[in-house]
């Protein structure tokens, strides 16, 4: 076997050489073990944010992370399994309603899930506003959740063993200004996804001004990127190109997002986070093989069953009141007319400011903090009417909230030419 060495492969790539199969393995093997250092891989992670690595590179990139700890394996479970992931936004939590619908469908949802880091939410902080509810389980604890025909849908964090070696780069790259590469988030979403032993996958990519991908261009290069991965992993895998220059639905923060994500279960809700969770249901029953309409077991009820099941499964109080912000503070339209932007990075860092969010990984976050909108894009406002309500347990965090907001909102005071909600759904990438 070739010996190898960190520094030549961090020349090789530098230089704008194409790293070996044997190179690729070596470095994540290494990395994973100690072997190459922190700077080392870096070193080698910015030479790949500039330039870049080809689709055979990526694969294998992407096959030696999940090779660096344990696969899991659901085959022999009696429902086809599906999964669904967000490159991230503001005030999304689709996955509240959606794991538990597709649940209600007759699928598993082996969902692995992660925690917010800057004005991006986490699922697992949503999760954790719940009174009792716990993030950390068990593949055993997962299969027999997976089982249950009450619950069918898991959404948890990832254990230690699954995917180690991009556990320990993400937080590398988040440090060290390599995250803006697309092989690199591609192969560290689609890793883990892989390892966690789904059958089908279906991505939800944003777009825009909330999103890290904010053109379309690089956004349908991501998604393509990551659909060719799961092909080549035998994952069935589709992506739907989604908006994100405005938050999805009418909250941003913690417990605000769970009670929304109730109201859809329980047939309300904003209309635009009913239509993206439809929308994702509907590629998932498709992928997994069903013939069920999700808009049916979502008025029948059957999804608020399986939600109440998923949360007891571990540990929560579906019943229990979420926690309520100490503090709040309501800022007024500022004039009357059509609202035409509400900017959702602004909304997000607003958030973040009011302790939705965290700096760095591990620090806490309140489960009450966050935003609440009461008006979305397009609709008519008048001038001191309530706008955004703010939610913190830190009052001296709201001056610097309210900041953030300064230049987020524009009302025009005429109606646009072509009224109505811009398109959600702007692109799918995948067969079919």
């Amino acid at each position: 076997m070739t010996a190898h060495d960190a520094i030549s492969i961090i020349r090789a790539k530098r230089d704008g050489g194409e790293l070996s199969d044997e190179q690729i393995d070596w470095a994540i093997d290494a990395f994973t073990r100690g072997a190459m250092a922190d700077e080392q891989m870096s070193a080698l992670a910015m030479a790949i944010v500039l330039r870049g690595m080809n689709r055979r590179e990526t694969g294998r990139w992407t096959r030696a992370m999940i090779d660096s700890g344990r696969r899991l394996d659901f085959t022999d479970l009696p429902r086809p399994t599906v999964d669904k992931h967000s490159t991230g936004g503001v005030g999304d939590k689709v996955t509240l309603p959606l794991a538990p619908l597709v649940a209600a469908c007759g699928a598993a949802v082996p969902q692995l899930s992660g925690r917010g880091l800057g004005y991006t939410g986490g699922t697992l902080d949503k999760l954790e506003s719940i009174p009792g509810w716990c993030a950390d389980i068990s593949p055993d604890r997962m299969r027999e959740i997976l089982s249950d025909p009450a619950a069918g849908a898991v959404v948890c964090a990832a254990g230690p063993d699954l995917a180690p070696a991009d556990k320990r780069l993400y937080a590398l790259r988040d440090t060290t200004g390599t995250v803006e590469s697309i092989p690199l988030i591609a192969s560290s979403i689609m890793s883990k996804k892989i390892a966690e032993g789904t059958a089908a996958l279906v991505l939800d990519v944003k777009v825009g001004a909330g999103a890290f991908m904010p053109t379309r261009s690089e956004a349908h290069t991501l998604a393509t990127t990551m659909v060719e991965l799961g092909a080549d992993a035998g994952v069935h895998t589709v992506a739907l190109l989604t908006a994100m220059d405005t938050p999805i639905g009418r909250t941003a923060g913690n417990s605000l997002e769970v009670a929304e994500a109730v109201e859809v279960l329980a047939g309300g809700g904003p209309a635009d986070l009913v239509e993206l969770t439809l929308a994702l249901a509907r590629e998932m029953v498709t992928l997994a093989g069903l013939d069920t309409d999700p808009a049916q077991a979502l008025a029948d009820g059957r999804a608020m069953d399986h939600w109440r099941t998923m949360i007891r499964a571990q540990g929560g109080d579906p019943e229990a009141p979420l926690p309520v912000a100490k503090h709040t503070e309501t800022l007024s339209a500022p004039a009357t007319g059509t609202l035409t932007r509400l900017d959702a990075r602004a909304v997000g860092v607003a958030a973040w400011r009011l302790g939705a969010g965290r700096a760095r990984q591990g620090d806490p976050v309140q489960a009450a903090a966050g935003i609440h909108l009461h008006a979305a894009v397009g609709d008519r406002v008048t001038a001191g009417s309530p706008l955004l309500t703010l939610h913190t347990d830190t009052p001296g965090a709201l001056p610097a909230a309210a900041e953030a907001l300064a230049e987020a909102i524009s009302i025009s005071p005429h109606s646009p030419e072509h009224e109505g909600r811009a398109p959600l759904i702007l692109d799918r990438v995948g067969p079919g």
